[in-house]
């Protein structure tokens, strides 16, 4: 007689994020977010720097109208470029040592956005700037750049503002459809089990009534509950679409 022993072992999910810095003008609020969703998700945080050539911290119109040597500037400019951007790796790996989180340094040579796309597949998140251009000049956002990032990207996308403000809120839209639920899977995979913050369900109908209740209302009470288990308190509620 032949018998079997089955050991089922909980196998350690090991996650990682992504922060997207732009060397020459480095985001401390996507460093700030990053680290702490990061340490909320227990995940590892890889620092993408590109370093695009095509992308320079110089001027080379004015260069060229100068009455220096052409190649002798452009090395001198060139070397101060690679410095910041050198230091903005360091401040990344500085702060991340302090915080005691999970760390690497990605510094693609490649064009940036092909390189984000090619790096968010092998990610469970990004953190990125809602003002990103990875270019010399300032764009009203939403950027050229984010758009084509946002449209072409692998993974889940966390786009931060300007300003670092804990996360002391998690809003959840749910239009009652199967894509919005997945959503709200893939984001409690990530962050639900270690997550300890209120948790609010919210669906936006275009025809609101005082009455109109959240699609499926109790399943999705449910749902939350068993996905978000450490959560503060767990709301659901309907708003009008103009609101």
């Amino acid at each position: 007689m032949i018998s079997f022993q089955y050991l089922f072992l909980k196998p350690e999910i090991h996650k990682t994020f992504l922060a997207v810095f732009d060397g020459f003008n480095m985001s401390k609020s996507t460093l700030d977010h990053a680290i702490q969703m990061t340490q909320v998700a227990n995940a590892s945080l890889v620092g993408i720097f590109p370093d695009d050539a095509i992308y320079c911290n110089n001027n080379v119109t004015k260069v060229i109208r100068s009455n220096t040597n052409y190649d002798e500037r452009m090395k001198e400019l060139d070397a101060k470029d690679r410095k910041k951007r050198d230091e903005a790796a360091q401040q990344f790996q500085k702060v991340c040592s302090k915080a005691g989180i999970r760390y690497s340094i990605h510094r693609d040579k490649d064009i940036a956005i092909n390189a984000l796309k090619q790096e968010s597949m092998f990610a469970d998140l990004m953190v990125i700037n809602e003002s990103e251009t990875l270019a010399r000049h300032k764009q009203k956002s939403p950027t050229r750049f984010m758009k084509d990032l946002l449209s072409d990207v692998q993974c889940s996308v966390l786009v931060v503002p300007d300003q670092f403000k804990p996360v002391d809120k998690v809003v959840l839209l749910y239009d009652g459809g199967p894509s919005s639920l997945y959503t709200i899977k893939i984001f409690s995979y990530l962050f639900g089990a270690s997550m300890d913050l209120p948790v609010e369900v919210i669906t936006v109908k275009e025809h609101y009534v005082a009455t109109s209740r959240v699609t499926n209302n109790k399943l999705m009470r449910e749902f939350i509950k068993g996905h978000f288990p450490r959560k503060n308190y767990t709301k659901t509620r309907v708003v009008p679409k103009n609101k």
